[in-house]
């Protein structure tokens, strides 16, 4: 197989639309350009609004991340009013954000990455049983288990945000809706029946044992619940080699409240922690289809390439940090914060890192959650009236699911004069940059195995799934 090129794409099972260019040489992926082929044009939409139109706009960016988005546009227009939520409604903030999330990590395992492996393809191997009674499409049990467990913990957004997706409860100030002692009572219940869930399923034991695991050796003698169907198919498929990354990882903390984010803010690079400077982040355009100058977000533009030269080839702009490409998400997080097992999945860095990155962050989640509530004070306000100026900037950044989550605008005379989103899609799927540093997905595709005929290779669907694409937020 010397000298071929595949296009790979569309993925199912995979939000928005991707497609990857792939150039490959005896039996491997030697390059891989990814393209973010539809683009949708947010960014150009809020111009000309008024700023709080940003909190209704932005979540209908995306579906399944549509508070993360909204936690995104209220924090940078508390930045821009000089001020902040109010104590008790940062907390309620935050557990409605981590509940989101927490959500998403578990569709993701479920219903996104382990069904891949249901394949026929597999058939014969000692786990390829199991896995198609647990996650066939529409029939697996533990498909149908993750959705029920799904749909009790989303009642807690119901409850705090009145619905989801799209809640307008997030506001600059704090939140709409203050929650009594028997509301408590009830998201306790909540989150009660989701542990229950995770302990009898997902882990099989209790989630703390999982969240103190501190190295490679206590994962691999992991043997409970659906996590040990991955181990075990990791170390037949050899995941942990699949895939791997730089090694650099982003990390802009996640939950905020008046006592630090629940997870630290800082970037992992040459085995240390660094702090995050975001003033030096900068969007190249030299293979996206934009016009206009690379430039800091505060001072950016979204101006399509309507010709769509030659050079370029994703609507997706190139994100870059001091001019270097960061990984983003679950198992960046939990290495950013410090986490012992997840600083040593960091140096292995590939499929199974980021999947294990995954499940560490949904135990520690949980337990986040469960304090959040505890700490929670209805008798204080969760709301604090912000006075937005006529002009000005702020800047907004979370953490999403699929990791850094960055709103920046610029308000002038009362109207939105410039707003720009880096998505953690924008991140991971990026383009090369006109140094030709290819994005961290490019980059980690190499060396991929293409088996003789296969169109759609299977080790390029783990490595895409692995960092769990959402190409509608790529393309705002």
């Amino acid at each position: 197989m010397t000298g071929t090129t595949l296009l790979v794409g569309p993925f199912n099972r995979v939000e928005g639309d991707l497609e990857v260019r792939l150039e490959v040489a005896d039996g491997e992926v030697t390059a891989a350009y990814c393209n973010s082929p539809l683009f949708r044009g947010f960014e150009r939409m809020l111009l000309g609004k008024g700023p709080m139109d940003a909190l209704t706009i932005t979540p209908r960016i995306c579906g399944i991340c549509s508070i993360s988005q909204s936690a995104a546009a209220a924090f940078a227009l508390a930045d821009l009013a000089g001020g902040g939520m109010a104590p008790e409604g940062a907390k309620v903030a935050a557990l409605l954000h981590a509940v989101e999330n927490l959500a998403d990590h578990l569709t993701h395992f479920n219903l996104f990455f382990m069904p891949d492996f249901a394949r026929q393809d597999y058939a014969g191997r000692d786990w390829h049983g199991r896995v198609v009674q647990r996650f066939t499409a529409m029939e697996g049990s533990a498909l149908r288990r993750a959705t029920e467990a799904r749909a009790r913990l989303l009642h807690i957004v119901g409850l705090l945000g009145g619905k989801w997706p799209h809640t307008l409860a997030i506001q600059p100030g704090g939140v709409t809706r203050a929650p009594s002692m028997r509301d408590k009572m009830r998201l306790g219940a909540d989150l009660r029946a989701f542990r229950d869930y995770l302990e009898e399923q997902l882990f099989g034991a209790p989630i703390e044992a999982f969240a103190s695991m501190d190295s490679l050796a206590a994962l691999a003698a992991w043997e409970t619940g659906d996590v040990a169907i991955f181990l075990e198919i990791a170390e037949d498929l050899g995941l942990q080699a699949m895939g791997q990354g730089a090694g650099r990882y982003l990390s802009f903390g996640a939950y905020p409240h008046d006592e630090g984010p629940v997870f630290a803010r800082g970037l992992w690079r040459d085995g240390n922690l660094h702090p995050l400077k975001p003033g030096q982040i900068v969007e190249d355009l030299s293979h996206a289809w934009m016009l206009g100058e690379d430039a800091h977000p505060s001072t950016g533009q979204t101006l399509p390439d309507e010709t769509m030269r030659e050079s370029a080839y994703s609507w997706c702009k190139a994100p870059r940090l001091s001019g270097q490409t960061y990984e983003t998400g679950a198992l960046a997080r939990q290495v950013v914060d410090g986490h012992p097992l997840a600083r040593a999945l960091a140096a292995e860095g590939g499929v199974r890192a980021r999947v294990i990155g995954r499940l560490l962050e949904i135990a520690l989640t949980q337990i986040a959650l469960e304090q959040l509530l505890d700490d929670i004070n209805p008798a204080e306000r969760f709301m604090r009236d912000l006075r937005l100026p006529a002009d000005g900037a702020g800047a907004g950044l979370v953490e999403a699911a699929r990791g850094a989550l960055g709103h920046w605008c610029t308000i002038e005379n009362g109207r939105i004069a410039s707003y720009q989103i880096i998505a953690p899609t924008t991140w991971n799927f990026s383009p090369r940059d006109k140094a030709g540093v290819p994005g961290p997905l490019e980059a980690a595709l190499v060396g991929a195995a293409v088996g003789e005929g296969e169109e759609t290779p299977l080790s390029v669907q783990h490595i895409v799934r692995s960092f769990d694409p959402c190409m509608v937020c790529t393309v705002h």
